[in-house]
């Protein structure tokens, strides 16, 4: 019997879609099992692979970097920074599995019921074949795209790519004048973004996942996106937390994706400047699928055939 977790079933408007109710739901594949237990294996792998990534296997306790800001703190932060130390924050699990917080250790900030949408998602587009490789833009530590790399291995794909777009420097300052949405926007201003190109290739090589099917794109979305050579996406993974940095990925790679593909965006409940970038671009392409609520963060839809091509006039 095949095993199921429902890992988004609203839209968000907060009304019940019984498509995407059912759509929602992430089927392992032990359905398919030919007896030899490869389907139960490969599940077994994944949902170790997610729970190591969100240090959800040591109950979530990984506590994040405590920010002092007090004199006196800060005072004692540097005198036991100087000693090796760190002020850590002790977390909970079930923050841990909603990634609603900055971890220390884990490999992403993405929780267990965002990690199972997006193993929905890539698992929906193998079982359909839906052409394109798998992409996230805003990468951080990489979790979110090792666990991509882990599905497409678990099922033994070899001719998709698995793309990472990011600046590996944080998150750039707001151009305000371009971008009006991200006027006081104090990401940019968080060193704990920053994430370098050599530790996220370290991160993939830790898990033996880093390969030709993984590629990397440095650089400001602005600058790389447009001229990517990124032929066709089945799954578009936006975490770019800003307005400029998402309405840059939608109007670069949208069009690109498959009929049938997904596009997920991970912020849209948590930053008000990821929300608009996603309404807007919506509705000047006028797409109508409906958004479905993830968590109390992300969302995700799938793109209909006759909205690929409102998107993508040609």
């Amino acid at each position: 019997m095949a095993t199921r977790e429902t890992v988004g079933t609203a839209d968000v408007n907060g009304s019940t879609d019984v498509r995407a109710a059912v759509a929602a739901e992430v089927d392992t594949g032990a359905a398919t099992d030919a007896g030899d237990g490869s389907a139960a294996l490969r599940d077994r792998y994944l949902r170790l692979l997610r729970d190591v990534l969100t240090f959800s296997l040591w109950d979530g306790r990984d506590g994040v970097v405590w920010t002092a800001r007090r004199p006196t703190a800060r005072l004692l932060a540097r005198l036991l920074a100087r000693r090796h130390f760190t002020l850590v924050k002790e977390t909970t699990p079930e923050t841990r599995r909603a990634g609603r917080d900055w971890p220390r250790l884990a490999h992403t900030m993405v929780g267990t019921k965002r990690l199972d949408n997006l193993r929905f998602c890539i698992e929906q587009v193998l079982r359909e074949d839906v052409p394109g490789d798998l992409i996230e833009t805003g990468v951080w530590r990489g979790g979110a795209a090792i666990f991509m790399r882990g599905v497409l291995a678990a099922y033994g794909v070899t001719d998709r790519v698995v793309w990472l777009a990011d600046s590996f420097s944080g998150l750039p300052a707001p151009d305000v004048s371009k971008y009006p949405a991200d006027a006081g926007d104090p990401l940019h201003t968080f060193s704990e973004l920053a994430v370098s190109l050599e530790e996220v290739r370290e991160n993939f090589r830790r898990y033996g996942l880093l390969d030709e099917q993984v590629r990397f794109l440095p650089g400001w979305f602005h600058d790389t996106l447009p001229t990517a050579p990124v032929e066709r996406l089945a799954v578009l993974r936006l975490d770019g937390d800003m307005y400029g940095s998402t309405i840059e990925a939608l109007e670069a790679l949208y069009p690109k994706l498959s009929p049938g593909g997904y596009c997920i965006v991970d912020d849209y409940g948590a930053v008000e400047g990821c929300r608009r970038a996603v309404e807007d671009y919506r509705a000047a392409h006028g797409i109508t699928a409906p958004l479905v609520a993830i968590d109390a963060d992300g969302v995700y839809w799938r793109v209909p055939d006759e909205e690929t091509a409102r998107a993508n006039p040609s």
